[in-house]
């Protein structure tokens, strides 16, 4: 298995295109929003994005998730520099 690479039953984490925007956006403070299917991932996303760019701390929203629509809007004004949303389709702001 790849490093960057968490297998699940049925989803395709894409793990190498949160890391590259965790370095675009130059982040060091990310919040990262799961549905309640892939929380039992957090721990290995968690460590796979600390562990390819240095220096960033990843958080959870530990709150309910009910799609892109219920994503918690003022990520800034909670000290956190992006949101990475893991969802069932692309979609990005």
């Amino acid at each position: 298995m790849d490093h960057m690479t968490i297998e699940t039953e049925s989803y395709d984490l894409q793990l190498q295109d949160a890391v590259e925007e965790v370095r675009k956006a130059q982040a060091r403070r990310v919040l990262v929003q799961l549905p309640d299917g892939l929380k039992p991932y957090a721990d290995r996303i968690q460590s796979a994005i600390e562990r390819e760019v240095p220096g960033t701390s990843v958080v959870f929203w530990a709150d309910s998730c009910f799609g892109a629509c219920d994503a918690p809007i003022h990520v800034r004004h909670l000290g956190f520099d992006l949101l990475l949303a893991f969802g069932h389709a692309p979609w990005r702001s």
